[in-house]
């Protein structure tokens, strides 16, 4: 890395940006990382600044580039002095001044500052040099609030010098500080002012909704019983202390994913949630393998859901597994049935069901504690097959809350031949040590207080379970955790469901779990989805209790466009090519003209351009030819014309046709190498490799919905009648400008007029298979879901 770049990487982790987005920022983004060191500049924060407002400094140039520059210096003020704290409200301040600004001329610059310079006449020649070019200026903005402040101050500079010559000795010395009055805002400056909404707490901070650990005595729920009584869960003082000097005080949360599939999208939230509240309070979060049930289980998915929390960027205190601890829940199982809160039962599965509709008692609830604890050691021992006993809890089967209804909490998981054959099911991080297990409802909050989670946060399907879970820490005298549930995610067109992408999956719906059709991480990833994009979706979203309502899937796709239009490096693809005859350039002729990676790529940045070579033969897209002209085209036809991107006007003079049939095989045209023509449609090309070769040939895969319906979840038995035929559309002979023939997997880039598209690892040496990511038409409307 040069000093330069150096610098600037230091400059941006100054102000908050997170290292791998700085490091992407110099690598592959010149235009990008020279503006934003400029306004980092400008913004007078070259020594740092927090985090917040570092990343609205990073939008103004990333979100409005351009288009901000008049009013930049007010939207720079605004941020580094905390008026604007949030994105809405630079949104609005955005919008406000978008909607307000009028367009000021040089002249009526000119005017005013000679005007300016009228009334302070006396005051400048006495002053001379030393007269505050920034007053001057200020006055200037007071009567003309939309001029850009960079022309007023350099017409100011020109006048001063126009009218006092070379700069003296005296001139140069420097004038004595006098403390200034801090001058009342402007009428413009209220109205921006006005037009902010003040944000909330939760905006400014979405976490801030939770308590601190050392407030975890206060009553976190109540469990009530069927006969009246209540149980008023928290923890008394002495376990709490017990549990703060062991984590002295710090927030520790946990990612629990369980090892029977891929994560999807809903977890990247679950991920935002835990470990973004541990990151926010400076505490730690585990990643714990909630591995509870070895049928559906492979180490397979263990090791994915690993890579791909690393891959999100967050990092756990602990990798653990539920699995871990399978001795330590024995005991306390144990313990539970001396105190008379769990009994072995003998009822099956349809028992069971029949029993706790019609809120009875299993006939072995009163069973002797000691003929439970001697059956279940036979059941630990493999001493009895699978199905003919359960070890479960004895709560409340008269209870309003089914999760109350005498839960299970060990079952056997064996071969039906049970101890005769000696199989029983392996488990993939234990082996065959257990011959039983506990359930998630019984593990799961032990678990949590053994490792001294502060915070047990979880999606609102598991707002019921809340009662058990206190129940059960309460019935054992452990700590208990702070519980608290948020929305699911749920996504338009697409099943979120493990157990229905699992059955995709395996009758090959789809392509894997890492399909880019799916929303499953690594099918995101696989796309050419980038991290920073799906956290900065999720993060969007918050952290509330409402009914997890579904979110367009326009909204991720948002995100998305956002980051790869910063960092994708353009190129040209044609995806169903027409041969085009440039007639009037000779046949050995080749021209080699600028074409540019980025669209604001300013002349004098080399790495910004690359070199596209027009030569006699090139291709265009098919559909940018007709052969009748029509209202409202602006591709070619007979007679018309159209701009080659980066190139020249052409006009179509002739059209072949292949065989005597109306297909067209190719086109003549005629190039206007002085430019004189301007016509409004432009093309993207691809010239011929060499004379009488094709251009390099990629497979590109383009991807729509995976299904039909917003809900498909809706359709019950008939989701799968659902899936969209036409999801995935492959073309296999588009062609590609060579620039891009040493492409890795995973590299991305926006083909022009297209899309943004992703190297697949289908890829092969001498043919590249691209993912189409994302289009380049942004439906997305903030504010909507």
């Amino acid at each position: 890395m040069v000093p330069e770049d150096e610098k600037s990487l230091e400059l941006f982790l100054c102000i908050g940006l997170d290292e791998r987005t700085a490091r992407d920022i110099v690598k592959n983004n010149r235009n990008l990382t020279s503006d934003l060191t400029a306004l980092i500049h400008q913004a007078r924060v070259t020594d740092g600044c927090d985090r917040t407002t570092g990343i609205l400094l990073y939008w103004v140039v990333t979100k409005y580039g351009g288009k901000a520059l008049v009013h930049r210096p007010t939207l720079l003020e605004y941020i580094v002095s905390s008026k604007i704290k949030t994105s809405s409200q630079l949104d609005a301040a955005y919008s406000f001044f978008g909607n307000t600004a009028v367009e000021v001329s040089p002249e009526d610059i000119e005017k005013t500052v000679k005007q300016i310079f009228e009334e302070n006449m006396k005051t400048i020649l006495e002053q001379r040099y030393r007269t505050s070019v920034g007053k001057l200026t200020g006055h200037v903005l007071k009567s003309l609030p939309w001029a850009d402040p960079e022309t007023v101050r350099r017409v100011i500079e020109e006048k001063l010098y126009a009218l006092l010559g070379e700069k003296t000795a005296a001139d140069n010395e420097k004038p004595t500080k006098k403390k200034e009055k801090k001058e009342k805002p402007t009428k413009v400056e209220k109205a921006v002012l006005e037009a902010i909404p003040h944000p909330s707490e939760e905006e400014l901070n979405p976490y801030s909704i939770f308590p601190q650990p050392k407030e975890n005595l206060k009553v976190h729920t109540e469990v009530l019983f069927s006969d009246g009584s209540v149980l008023r869960c928290s923890n008394t003082k002495e376990v709490l202390d017990k549990h703060l000097k062991v984590t002295g005080g710090k927030v520790y949360t946990r990612f629990p994913p369980e090892p029977n599939g891929y994560l999807h999208i809903g977890h990247a939230k679950a991920m935002s949630v835990d470990f973004g509240l541990a990151k926010e309070r400076g505490g730690w979060c585990y990643l714990r393998y909630d591995d509870t049930n070895p049928e559906a289980e492979k180490k397979e998915y263990i090791s994915h859901i690993e890579e791909i929390v690393n891959w999100m960027g967050w990092e756990p205190f602990k990798i653990t597994y539920t699995s871990d601890y399978f001795q330590e829940l024995y005991d306390l199982a144990v313990e539970l049935i001396r105190r008379g809160h769990a009994y072995v039962d003998h009822q099956n599965a349809e028992e069971i069901k029949e029993y706790r509709e019609k809120k009875m008692n299993s006939p072995w609830r009163e069973r002797p504690i000691e003929e439970s604890l001697e059956l279940f050691d036979e059941m630990r021992l493999g001493m009895i097959d699978e199905g003919k006993a359960t070890l479960r809890l004895k709560q409340d089967m008269k209870s309003d809350n089914c999760n109350m209804y005498d839960l299970i909490a060990y079952r056997i998981k064996a071969s039906e031949t049970g101890i005769i054959s000696g199989y029983f099911t392996p488990h993939p991080h234990t082996g065959d040590r257990w011959r039983i297990y506990p359930t998630y409802d019984y593990a799961h909050c032990i678990v949590d207080s053994l490792e001294n989670i502060t915070h047990s946060l979880c999606t609102l399907e598991f707002e019921t379970r809340r009662a058990s879970y206190y129940w059960l820490l309460h019935s054992l005298g452990l700590y208990m955790p702070y519980v608290w549930e948020y929305s699911r995610l749920n996504v338009t067109n697409t099943v979120m469901s493990k157990h229905k992408l699992n059955y995709i999956v395996t009758n090959k719906y789809v392509d894997g779990w890492d399909d880019p059709r799916l929303l499953t991480l690594a099918g995101l990833r696989r796309r050419g989805v980038t991290p920073t994009a799906i956290n900065a979706f999720v993060r969007g979203l918050g952290i509330t209790r409402s009914d997890g309502s579904l979110i367009h899937v326009s909204r991720l796709e948002h995100h998305i466009r956002e980051e790869l239009n910063k960092t994708a490096p353009r190129t040209m693809v044609v995806l169903n090519p027409l041969k085009v005859v440039i007639t009037n350039l000779e046949a050995d002729k080749v021209m080699e003209l600028d074409a540019k990676r980025w669209p604001d790529a300013q002349n004098d940045d080399p790495s910004a351009f690359y070199k596209v070579a027009l030569s006699r033969v090139i291709y265009i897209e098919q559909s940018d030819f007709q052969k009748e002209d029509s209202k409202n085209y602006f591709g070619l036809a007979p007679g018309k014309s159209a701009l080659l991107r980066y190139a020249f006007p052409i006009k179509c003079t002739n059209v072949v046709f292949a065989n005597d049939t109306e297909t067209v095989s190719e086109i003549h045209v005629e190039y206007d190498p002085e430019k004189k023509i301007k016509p409004k449609g432009v093309l993207h090309w691809v010239p011929a490799s060499s004379p009488g070769k094709e251009p390099i040939k990629v497979e590109v895969r383009s991807f729509e919905n995976l299904f039909n319906s917003e809900n498909p979840a809706e359709l019950n038995d008939d989701w799968l009648t659902d899936i969209n035929s036409n999801s995935k559309v492959v073309v296999s002979d588009a062609y590609a400008l060579s620039t891009i023939k040493d492409a890795a997997v995973g590299d991305t880039f926006q083909f022009e007029r297209l899309g943004y598209y992703t190297v697949d690892k289908d890829s092969i040496p001498g043919k590249l298979v691209f993912n189409r990511t994302v289009t380049l038409k942004d439906g997305y409307k903030k504010g909507g879901k």
